[in-house]
């Protein structure tokens, strides 16, 4: 009976879904999320406020689900594409898993969640900010941006360039130039990494049909503007300490980090078009999360050991 019940709603076009908790958790890009916590995290302690702990931690969860809404809206739209390039082909949506309808009302009921939630218990400019981020993402980058333009990445990466800025907002209202500074060492980062990425996996993205820089405008003009990013990227991440946001231990390690990101981005612009181990690109991709995580670890202890300083001096 069983059996005749299943086939009826099977033939009235209902199915019961197979996925898993996991397939939803995957819909959220967890590895991506956990980068954009980290920064938030990181502007949400930076700011010069006193922080209420359970604000903060509202704020953080919020954000965190904000950017797995963005993360399901993304894998929804994106499931034509994922489905014939070998990076994204066993995601839950082109792996018949989670089905295109679940995929978009997981992520449309995540959205509004996460920014109501910001909005009633902490502040509404964080929340329209996340709004606008999660708007960003799923709108203007994947819907449109992505399968448009060489230049994607450039104008997309500030969706995840905002997550510093909305944790500064959350405990303080407003938006400020260290915040924006933040902001921008993110938003200046993500070229040279997703175009390294981009390098090693240009067939992928051809068979897409993903006007990714190497595939529009050649590897040589690719391993040009990486270089030219890594060359702004690298003085902009000494910035919090020139202009007197952080201590000279936070300056030291920035221009490290910089330095290396030059210099890996050298190699690259030194490989040649029929390089076919890309080891160049795929160094400089594995070094780029690196500094991205450094240098914001770097300013979260430069801002906590600051603090502890003062207030013990005081």
């Amino acid at each position: 009976m069983a059996l005749a019940d299943d086939g009826l709603m099977e033939d009235a076009g209902f199915r019961i879904s197979e996925a898993t908790a996991g397939d939803f958790f995957a819909l959220l890009k967890p590895r991506v999320m956990s980068l954009v916590v980290f920064t938030a995290f990181v502007g949400l302690v930076a700011a010069p406020v006193s922080v209420n702990p359970l604000l903060a931690m509202i704020a953080i969860l919020a954000i965190a689900i904000g950017a797995g809404a963005s993360g399901a809206l993304n894998m929804w739209y994106d499931a034509d594409i994922d489905a014939v390039m070998t990076r994204t082909a066993s995601r839950p949506v082109p792996a018949g898993r989670v089905t295109p309808g679940e995929a978009l009302s997981f992520g449309l009921v995540l959205s509004v969640l996460s920014v109501m939630t910001l909005g009633v218990l902490v502040n509404w400019l964080s929340a329209s900010l996340l709004a606008f981020t999660i708007f960003f993402y799923a709108v203007i980058y994947t819907m449109w941006l992505k399968r448009w333009t060489p230049q994607n990445i450039v104008i997309g990466g500030a969706a995840g360039a905002f997550p510093p800025v909305i944790g500064w907002a959350a405990v303080t209202g407003s938006v400020s130039l260290e915040s924006v500074i933040l902001f921008l060492i993110i938003f200046l980062w993500t070229p040279p990494h997703f175009w390294a990425l981009a390098l090693f996996k240009s067939d992928d993205y051809a068979r897409a049909g993903i006007p990714m820089m190497p595939n529009v405008a050649g590897q040589a003009s690719t391993r040009r503007q990486i270089f030219a990013y890594a060359l702004i990227l690298a003085p902009v991440g000494v910035l919090p300490w020139a202009l007197g946001y952080t201590t000279a231990g936070y300056g030291a390690v920035a221009v490290v980090l910089g330095l290396g990101f030059v210099w890996y981005a050298w190699k690259v612009l030194g490989m040649s078009d029929d390089d076919r181990a890309m080891k160049p690109a795929k160094a400089l991709f594995g070094y780029s999360l690196l500094y991205l995580f450094a240098i914001f670890a770097a300013y979260l202890v430069d801002c906590v050991v600051a603090r502890a300083f003062m207030m013990g001096g005081a």
